[in-house]
């Protein structure tokens, strides 16, 4: 099974891109949002998210995602000690999820593929890339969240142009329909691909 990554800063509009692939019969798989459901599913999780920050880190059995947020926003010794707990139950999800798949390829969506250097997990990566003043615009617009938030998160992942030159498609997501035209070029290419392999 051909398994590609698609990446993207925030607010580049990679939900949106993922949710026209999933249009074209392409099955997806957000590994972000795995990520927070494990966290609130799996015991060994919780447990080993509470030995890291403490009782506060559930409240009402629920994961605190805006405590987790504030401890490791400056802080990435224990964001990466809090990835360490994560994205092993992550990947052996996705497996799962995988053999029940029978399509020619799926999609993998994760945030920082790059930045932790997962490209080996992918036979191609999409990157979703647009204007940072259109990215900053649109999660203000999400998460009711100021500028200045917005572009240290930014600041943290790594650049659009680097993203890009380390991907096999880039789609530029500054407007839909441009964006989905070069998504139908994309799946079309990547079909191609797998045909003559």
């Amino acid at each position: 099974m051909v398994v590609v990554g698609l990446t993207g800063g925030i607010g580049s509009g990679k939900t949106t891109i993922l949710n026209y692939f999933k249009s074209l019969g392409v099955p997806i798989y957000l590994a972000d949002d795995e990520a927070k459901a494990l966290m609130n599913r799996s015991k060994v999780i919780k447990r080993k998210l509470v030995a890291l920050f403490g009782e506060e880190a559930y409240k009402d059995d629920k994961l605190n995602r805006p405590y987790l947020a504030s401890k490791i926003f400056n802080d990435k010794a224990l964001l990466d000690k809090m990835n360490a707990i994560v994205h092993p139950k992550v990947a052996s999800h996705f497996k799962r999820w995988l053999q029940k798949q029978s399509s020619t390829y799926v999609i993998k969506e994760a945030a920082i593929i790059f930045e932790n250097n997962l490209q080996s997990q992918y036979h191609y990566i999409i990157t979703v890339i647009a204007d940072e003043d259109l990215r900053i615009k649109r999660v203000m617009k999400r998460d009711n969240t100021s500028k200045e938030k917005i572009k240290s998160i930014i600041n943290n992942q790594l650049s659009d142009k680097e993203k890009a030159e380390k991907s096999d498609f880039v789609i530029v997501n500054n407007d839909l329909l441009v964006a989905k035209n070069q998504a139908d070029k994309v799946h079309n290419e990547i079909l191609q691909k797998i045909k003559h392999k």
